[in-house]
């Protein structure tokens, strides 16, 4: 195997939780992460695998557990193993070795310039004993976290994903953060990927599940077998029931790739006027996409956009930024109809406000909230839905009633032990944490004495800068912590429920945001007071 020397080490001195950037001598651009996870010095690949931020600034821990600066994925800091999403190829790790006072790595130079390895699966074929197969009905991040999952434990039996959306597995968070239209551009991994760890992919709707014969049934009418089923089929964006909504043309909802190319051919070269009603992620995230060549105009029943989740003063601190960037807000605001175009009767022409204000418009994109899309279950005899359509599980995401059936992802209502949650059933409609349940599901599937792992929910989003959120406040919060100013773009906000901080926002000031997620996971985030004292979070060292 190759050596190849680090420049300026001579020797290897970090200690436990310690880490440091290296370039390599006779790679071109390449660089390792030397860190020490759990008494062991190791090398392996310098960005996360995720959107390649600088893992040198995220978070080790003492015991070897790597966090991403920006997203939350984390590595073993031995191994180089995926450990939480939303990092789906894992590290190379490269032996270290030294000699005549200087420090080498071993390992060849495309992986060194590579950064990361794609999983290694043991598999068998597509075929198999109905014994052993899994259906994965749904193409989105809890699919494809437990499809990855599955392999890495080393499930062999044949899997089969199900998905309506006509494409592979995609980065949705893209869809409403810059309105991309072709799916080759944020697809995870190509067909060939799928066909090399014996996953049969389906592209047609599921419409039920014979849960008695363990079989399910597709708009095609075919029928798949299955040993263990999960359904991930994520959420469905609500229309707003009110004139006009349900028979205008260019009025838009945002869930898939087809609904962007539709939202970006109407707005076709610029100078469009966009009205976006609902002042919650998504449509503030739209308008940030389009604000710099139209005119933007958002409407929402908040006083401030995003105050049930983040609070006013950072909603309005957003607003300020956005309002920067020429985006109008209309709050507190109620949808009374919408009205045709004078020139074309079967258009959108304008938005009417129940206050009488009346807004033209030449689009208008919906993000109202979504819904659990679990349609294809509403007649079922043997399931029982929640009221708002979800379905409840247990810790490892098995449904309540049923066996050899998990949900994940939007449609899933879970006990939450996370800070504050006391185990209340909790759906939380977030890309990461639905992949990270696809990996407890796969894990349960592999080895199903194996008690699930908490994980700190992590959230991002694009408002004019990077928005990082990790916790959970959906069980209430009484006080706002805040260092620094939201309108600014650089501040750190903690939720608070007496002492105990439930959740965290940032802007500017990572690893904020990932220093937190994991003092939650190990129950040593600081307190309420402490906070409000000034202390940085940043400081805070982690438990041995």
């Amino acid at each position: 195997m190759p050596q190849f020397k680090l420049k300026d080490v001579s020797s290897l001195s970090l200690q436990p939780g310690e880490k440091q950037e290296v370039e390599v001598e006779g790679v071109e651009g390449g660089k390792v992460l030397l860190l020490n996870g759990g008494g062991k010095i190791t090398a392996m690949g310098p960005k996360c695998t995720h959107y390649g931020a600088p893992l040198v600034k995220g978070v080790l821990t003492k015991g070897g557990r790597l966090t991403c600066p920006w997203h939350g994925a984390c590595f073993n800091g031995q191994t180089g193993d995926i450990e939480n999403a939303p990092a789906l190829d894992a590290l190379p790790v490269f032996k270290v070795v030294e000699k005549d006072g200087a420090v080498y790595i071993e390992g060849e130079e495309a992986t060194i310039k590579a950064g990361k390895r794609k999983p290694n699966f043991k598999c068998g074929t597509t075929g198999g004993a109905l014994a052993d197969r899994v259906v994965v009905v749904g193409g989105g991040s809890g699919a494809i976290g437990t499809i990855e999952g599955l392999r890495e434990k080393g499930f062999t039996g044949p899997i089969t994903m199900i998905s309506n959306e006509g494409y592979l597995p995609i980065d949705r968070t893209k869809l409403s953060k810059a309105l991309i239209t072709d799916h080759t551009k944020i697809q995870w991994r190509d067909e060939e990927w799928f066909k090399s760890g014996s996953v049969e992919i389906v592209h047609d709707e599921v419409v039920d599940v014979d849960l008695v014969s363990k079989a399910v049934i597709t708009k095609n009418k075919e029928r798949y077998q299955y040993s263990k089923l999960v359904l991930a089929t994520g959420g469905s964006p609500r229309n707003l029931p009110v004139q006009g909504f349900q028979v205008l043309e260019n009025i838009f909802l945002l869930r898939t790739v087809h609904d962007a190319k539709k939202i970006v051919d109407a707005i076709g070269d610029k100078g469009k006027k966009i009205i976006i009603v609902g002042s919650s992620f998504i449509g503030m995230e739209v308008a940030n996409a389009t604000a710099s060549e139209n005119e933007v105009t958002v409407v929402g029943q908040e006083s401030v956009p995003l105050e049930r989740v983040l609070g006013k003063e950072v909603g309005a601190g957003l607003q300020k930024l956005l309002e920067g960037k020429g985006v109008k807000f209309y709050m507190s605001a109620g949808v009374d109809k919408a009205e045709p175009s004078g020139s074309s009767p079967s258009r959108v022409g304008s938005v009417h406000l129940k206050d009488g204000t009346k807004l033209e418009a030449d689009l208008v994109v919906l993000g109202v909230g979504v819904a659990p899309s679990t349609g294809y279950l509403k007649e079922n005899k043997v399931v029982r839905l929640e009221e708002d359509g979800s379905l409840k599980t247990d810790e490892t995401f098995l449904v309540v009633g049923l066996k050899d059936v998990y949900a994940i992802g939007d449609i899933a209502s879970y006990p939450y032990h996370g800070p504050g949650g006391q185990g209340n059933y909790t759906r939380i409609e977030h890309w990461n944490v639905a992949q990270n349940q696809g990996r407890v599901v796969a894990h349960h599937i592999v080895n199903p004495s194996l008690k699930s792992d908490f994980f700190t929910p992590i959230f991002w989003s694009a408002l004019t800068g990077q928005l990082r959120y990790c916790g959970n406040s959906m069980h209430g919060w009484d006080e706002l912590v805040l260092q620094g100013n939201p309108g600014e773009g650089k501040f750190v906000a903690y939720y608070c429920k007496g002492e105990t901080v439930v959740a965290m926002a940032s802007m500017g000031v990572d690893p904020a945001m990932s220093k937190s997620a994991e003092l939650m996971k190990m129950g040593a985030m600081p307190s309420k007071t402490e906070l409000k004292g000034g202390l940085d979070i940043l400081t805070v060292p982690l438990p041995a």
